[in-house]
């Protein structure tokens, strides 16, 4: 049983929450298309903690989310959170950024296709099952008219995230659902970091670095 922060900017939501026993009991996010996240995230933990009237020294853990996603706002997430655990004493947690986000899909058949916008013409995506097991490795992929076919042909799929923006106007299969305006959020990670907090899954705060998945690229 554990108080943690958790946070989320590997997209242009910028999302922090506070969990309790793997219960988010205090949430405040915004989803800014002009990546505001280096004005607003410390903002945004002051206002959790004020809210929440938990002092930072009652946390027992930070959580962030690790990536796939943006370079700037995966750089921004881990250094805030890595500040706080060496100012506080605490341990780190890293949650993946698309199995979190597949667990904004509350249904019981299927399967889930997480998908975040990796620029240009590719998506980083990943594939769970219903029951939030992952099913298929995180890649950075280009789409095409064929992609997940051998899932499509055989399962109802959800497709969340704003990867899916590629996907629709290119998929006309029956089985596929769209949830394009779906982003990563803090509301998802309470329960992965306080099962990864009972586990004593932490990481070293000195060494962790996001998960990039691909080089960096300007423009």
């Amino acid at each position: 049983m554990a108080t943690i922060l958790c946070i989320e900017t590997t997209t242009t939501n910028c999302s922090v929450a506070l969990s309790v026993d793997g219960i988010v009991v205090f949430l405040k996010e915004e989803n800014n298309k002009q990546y505001s996240h280096a004005e607003k995230l410390h903002m945004f933990i002051k206002d959790v903690l004020v809210e929440s009237k938990v002092s930072k020294n009652k946390l027992d853990a930070i959580a962030v989310s690790k990536g796939p996603g943006s370079y700037t706002g995966l750089r921004i997430g881990v250094s805030a959170a890595k500040g706080l655990c060496f100012a506080l004493g605490i341990p780190l947690i890293s949650i993946p950024t698309l199995k979190a986000l597949a667990y904004q899909v509350k249904k019981s058949d299927g399967i889930i296709v997480s998908m975040l916008d990796a620029r240009r013409l590719e998506v980083y995506s990943a594939v769970f099952s219903n029951k939030k097991f992952q099913i298929r490795d995180t890649r950075a992929e280009v789409l095409d008219e064929h992609s997940f076919t051998n899932y499509l042909n055989e399962n109802t799929i959800y497709f969340i995230g704003n990867g899916v923006e590629k996907f629709k106007p290119i998929c006309n299969h029956s089985n596929a659902i769209f949830m394009h305006q779906n982003l990563p959020s803090s509301n998802e990670m309470g329960i992965l970091a306080e099962n990864k907090y009972q586990n004593s899954e932490f990481e070293n705060v000195a060494y962790f670095e996001p998960y990039y998945l691909k080089d960096f690229i300007t423009g």
